[in-house]
């Protein structure tokens, strides 16, 4: 059993850059050490987050503004911190989550122009501001990113997923943009290559925050 309080991080980057992919590689690689792993997702996570998941990534009707999907990601949020990620780390556990607020401040902060402000303002009221231990931003070129996303869902994008290059190249900027004014908060992993060789990069950049004698 784990002692004190756990480990929290999150994967971060545009459609297409292997979050998923690598999140489950980095906990099977911690388990292996004997480490107690949570593994969750944004928007998701919980029974009240996962129905608010639903409403963003299908629509009904016309399409949200870039306000209400910050609203309806930071309500998400806040359900998702209070009732898995912060009894996960009381716990001690890794949590590793798919996507957290730096999503949300690249997407409707960034592309969206609602401006890193409001996100995080968002973000305190709903989350305390919560942030990750560690957040893995995995970076490609746009034309590998594009050709994986289209091997990956074809015609069958989300509505997020489903926009124009353009919003996604402002999201890949704004995600970069972060990065560069929060060096401490961010690792950042070129993502186009052999999954193996990018978890092998992951797994140095958390070298730091493993328990001692469990490298």
């Amino acid at each position: 059993m784990n002692s004190g309080r756990g480990v929290f991080i999150a994967f971060e980057g545009g459609e297409g850059a292997g979050k998923s992919t690598q999140a489950r590689m980095l906990a099977d690689a911690l388990r292996k050490r004997g480490l107690s792993v949570v593994t969750t997702r944004e928007p998701g996570g919980t029974p009240g987050a996962e129905a608010i998941r639903d409403l963003l990534l299908s629509p009904p009707g016309n399409a949200w503004t870039a306000e209400s999907e910050a609203l309806l990601f930071a309500a998400a949020r806040a359900d998702h911190v209070a009732h898995l990620i912060r009894p996960a780390l009381a716990r001690g556990d890794w949590v590793i989550c798919d996507r957290f607020v730096d999503s949300s401040r690249a997407y409707q902060g960034g592309a969206g122009a609602i401006g890193d402000s409001a996100i995080l303002g968002l973000h305190e009221f709903g989350s305390s501001g919560m942030r990750p231990d560690l957040v893995v931003l995995l970076e490609g070129d746009e034309a590998s990113l594009a050709a994986r996303l289209a091997a990956r869902d074809g015609n069958t994008s989300d509505a997020i997923g489903g926009r124009p290059a353009s919003y996604h190249r402002a999201v890949a900027a704004a995600f970069r943009a972060l990065a560069v004014s929060e060096p401490h908060n961010f690792a950042r992993i070129d993502a186009i290559g052999d999954p193996h060789d990018v978890h092998a990069a992951i797994m140095k950049a958390l070298a730091p925050l493993l328990p001692a004698g469990n490298p």
